[in-house]
């Protein structure tokens, strides 16, 4: 296998299961481990359908469209054992979604460019070393200004990158004739990407324009070259030509993330750090197992005492037969060799059962000590045991680099003040593994606040007036299980199953519980639909709410951070921008509460600006379709994080669905537009813009201003009302002339996506009210405590 291995990778053909029939029992909903897992279309007749399919514990895809002729599209993510018990609950699995290739071939694309990447440094240092060439090259170097401030950006190559951390020197001149270093100097460090040096960069203010620089490297070898202006890009009036993007050039496992964080803050120390979340997760390892012999009677099962990488994987069990009449059943160990030699009768046939050998090895002191057996699935295991042979093993293929230890989270906190004074935004990645592209847009989103701080008006006033949490993977086990053995992985790796259910090794694709599922807000141990108590479920809820250090350690940062008044959780894929509520109860479709009329006018005001940046890269709509309440547009989902962020904290919560699968080609050049490496850039412009939201949230002091409209109503005698408001605002109101306080009427929603109620009083009714927006502002500067006097009154005719 190698480094990265395609594992089961989501292939692109059709292939057909048939249903069972008959009399036969509905088979379980089960992954077995060495199925090819794909993306299917699943046709359901409607909403109930849907919630039914959902119900399944089925792992869904986060797509659902519309059809003509009135049904839904969903997608499953399933192996063929799981499309047979899909189509034996009555299930229609249509064609498979993608059909751009499979995840080996993005694997593979990775690994070219990262080899481009190697074979140019090689080529470079060797070069270099020959003393042909100096062992530094520049790949540009850029005057520009930004409100009125002179800046020098500088690209450059140094032969020794790959292993030096030694950072370039960089002289300039003052104007043109003038001698170099007449202007000063500054450092550029290098930039490593996926664990392969690019180049070193870096920015740095100027009282005059250089006209030459000179950049040194650590040997003394120097090149002089001329510095060129950097004007504004045509037709770019958000960002202009001073705005450094496009830091993205790979994707990045887990470790990487990690790293790539660590060094960003390390480079900009004095705006950012690095939080070490408290929970660690499991860690990348499990116990070495085998199952042996044939049918579920035959089987005999067997895991490793120790983890595999700690002596696990050293195991070997073998069954033999004697080859003689009326053998005894007996267990020896030699080291880590488990020997059983098997039972035989008087015509010296086999007559070990199954239960038989796991009760013998689990007697034997020796081998009880290395491993624990058991029989397959709770079957009473009375049938005969074959002889075989296995080596334990954790079938783990990550590199040592890898770490098989229970795994810190990290979060890069960025921002001037970073002591809770400053409104907070949280951006969060990867709780589902296999979804990729969405840890590169906080690692794009990062680089340009960052990068960006010393020369871009509008960056330094995020970073200086924010608090940012960026946690580019929520799931690092998960992760690296996804990059290097099972790339449909979408939990992460915790084996909450019993042995005497689906702990086995056959099984092992199939474990760990959904991060997205186990919060503590509506969830599925509160009754709601969209999660499932089976271990091996897609959507497992886990055995309790926050049973998971992945999902404590976003709760942590909430709780710990009240200044945090906004979330993205960045997933994919779909192309959705959703917010709560996620979840409801079925039958009835009884969602969990929804936002005031004021907080879904200022949900779907920040989406319309956070869209619209979006759509600026390369023109691509998140329609309205799939914009708005998760619950709405999508399906139940119970137990997620944004609930949890929105119910319990107060927190502004929305959801990225990036792109349209989750593992695309990296390259822009794909012809179905599926394009890591586009969507990290367009999904990265919307998190940017979220943090604009914030900021001007912070910033807003302008009251709002409401109204009331009335319309004659169908009953005689009765008048029916609406508020307008000049803003996303809340409207409190009373009809019995009491003073209008927040313990008032709240104005309401209507239902699903239909702004504010019709109110219908009686004609002569006096109503007093008054609006608060979002910011807090309340109207005319009332005091709503019961002692203010300027409300707003009307009678209605």
């Amino acid at each position: 296998m190698t480094a990265l291995s395609c594992g089961a990778a989501l292939l692109a053909t059709t292939f057909t299961v048939p249903a069972a029939v008959g009399t036969e029992p509905v088979p379980d909903l089960v992954r077995y481990a060495d199925e090819d897992v794909r993306v299917l279309e699943v046709v359901v007749a409607d909403s109930t359908e849907l919630d039914r399919l959902v119900s399944t514990g089925a792992d869904l895809d986060h797509a659902v469209h519309p059809n003509d002729d009135g049904t839904l599209t969903a997608h499953v993510v399933a192996g063929p054992s799981e499309v047979a018990a899909l189509r034996a609950r009555g299930f229609d699995i249509e064609r498979t979604v993608h059909d751009e290739g499979d995840t080996a071939a993005v694997l593979a694309e990775r690994e070219a460019t990262l080899d481009a990447a190697r074979a140019e440094n090689e080529a470079f240092s060797a070069a270099a070393e020959s003393a042909s060439v100096a062992d530094v090259k520049v790949i540009r170097a850029d005057y520009y200004t930004s409100f009125g401030q002179g800046f020098l950006s500088v690209e450059a190559k140094f032969a020794d990158g790959q292993t030096s951390p030694a950072q370039l020197r960089v002289d300039r001149d003052s104007g043109p004739g003038t001698e170099i270093g007449s202007g000063g100097n500054q450092n550029i460090s290098r930039f490593v990407d996926a664990g392969v040096y690019l180049y070193h960069r870096g920015a740095g203010q100027v009282a005059t324009r250089p006209d030459k620089i000179r950049v040194t490297s650590p040997s003394g070898d120097s090149v002089v070259v001329t510095v060129n202006d950097w004007l504004p890009l045509e037709g770019d009036d958000v960002y202009g030509g001073n705005y450094e993007t496009d830091f993205i050039t790979s994707y990045l496992t887990p470790t990487e993330l990690y790293d790539r964080v660590h060094a960003l803050q390390a480079e900009f120390p004095g705006i950012s750090e690095i939080v070490e979340l408290p929970n660690k997760t499991n860690g990348y390892r499990r116990l070495a197992q085998a199952v042996l012999g044939t049918g579920s009677s035959s089987r005999v099962a067997i895991d490793s005492k120790a983890w595999g990488h700690e002596g696990g994987n050293d195991v070997t069990v073998a069954l033999t037969n004697p080859g003689v009449a009326n053998s005894p059943l007996t267990v020896s160990v030699t080291g880590s060799a488990i020997a059983v030699s098997l039972a035989t009768g008087a015509a010296g046939e086999l007559t070990s059962t199954a239960a038989e050998v796991v009760a013998a090895v689990n007697a034997n002191p020796g081998a009880s000590a290395l491993v624990t057996a058991y029989t397959y699935r709770n079957n009473a295991g009375a049938g005969v045991v074959a002889a075989a042979s296995a080596a334990l093993t954790d079938d783990l293929s990550a590199p040592d680099s890898v770490s098989r230890d229970p795994h810190p989270v990290y979060a890069l906190r960025i921002g001037k003040h970073r002591d809770g004074s400053r409104t907070g935004v949280l951006a969060y990645a990867q709780e589902h593994a296999r979804e990729w592209v969405p840890p590169l847009v906080s690692i794009e989103a990062a680089e340009r606040l960052l990068r960006n701080y010393q020369h871009d008006g509008r960056t330094k006033q995020l970073v200086d007036n924010l608090d940012i949490w960026i946690v580019p993977s929520v799931n690092p086990d998960g992760g690296h299980y996804s990059f290097y053995d099972f790339n449909s992985q979408r939990k992460n790796m915790t084996n909450h199953c019993e042995r005497t259910g689906s702990a086995d090794f056959l099984a092992r694709n199939s474990w760990g519980v959904d991060n997205n599922r186990n919060y503590d807000e509506y969830s599925l141990f509160d009754g709601y639909n969209g999660a499932s108590s089976s271990c091996t479920s897609g959507t497992f809820a886990g055995p309790a709410e926050l049973s998971e250090p992945e999902s404590a350690n976003i709760d942590w940062i909430a709780a710990n951070n009240d200044n945090i008044k906004y979330s993205m959780n960045l997933h994919s894929s779909g192309n959705y921008f959703m917010w709560a509520p996620g979840a409801y109860i079925t039958p009835g479709r009884i969602s969990a509460p929804r936002p005031s009329v004021e907080d879904e006018a200022y949900f779907w005001g920040a989406s319309s600006r956070i869209l619209t940046e979006i759509k600026r890269y390369r023109g691509m709509s998140v329609t309205h379709a799939r914009t708005g309440p998760i619950s709405d547009v999508l399906y139940s989902a119970a137990g997620n994080s944004g609930d949890m962020l929105w119910y319990k904290y107060g927190i502004y919560a929305w959801n990225f669905e990036v792109g349209t699968q989750f593992q695309p080609p990296f390259s822009n050049e794909n012809p179905s537009g599926a394009s890591a490496h586009a969507e990290s850039q367009e999904f990265a412009n919307g998190l940017i813009e979220l943090f604009r939201v914030a900021y001007d949230f912070d910033k807003d002091k302008t009251r709002p201003s409401s109204s009331v409209v009335t319309t004659a109503s169908a009953t005689a005698g009765m008048v029916d009302v609406t508020f307008t408001t000049s803003e996303a605002a809340s409207v409190f109101y009373t009809t019995d002339r009491s003073v209008p306080t927040f313990d008032s009427t709240l104005y309401a929603s209507a239902g699903i996506r239909e702004g504010g109620e019709t109110v219908t009083v009686p004609q002569g009714t006096t109503i007093h009210w008054f609006s608060v927006d979002a910011a807090g502002n309340v109207e005319k500067n009332y005091r709503p405590d019961g002692s203010g006097k300027n409300y707003n009154k009307t009678v209605v005719r």
